[in-house]
């Protein structure tokens, strides 16, 4: 699967650092499967062995539906 950084990603600035895990932020990705993927700091939920609930900034996801033009 081919994924396409649409948001976040590599920290930009020092004011990004809180957000930030050792200088890669969390980021939102289409896939070459037409799906969208998210990086993030996973949350304590359970879910199915393939699955993750993860966590990323607000900031992150609105700059992604601008990027989709959503």
């Amino acid at each position: 699967m081919e994924l396409r950084l649409i948001a976040g990603g590599p920290c930009q600035s020092e004011e990004d650092e809180p957000n930030c895990n050792r200088g890669d932020c969390p980021g939102v990705y289409t896939t070459s499967h037409g799906t969208i993927a998210v990086q993030g700091s996973r949350v304590d939920q359970p879910t199915p062995d393939d699955e993750a609930v993860v966590e990323i900034p607000e900031q992150v996801l609105r700059e992604a539906f601008r990027a989709l033009g959503w």
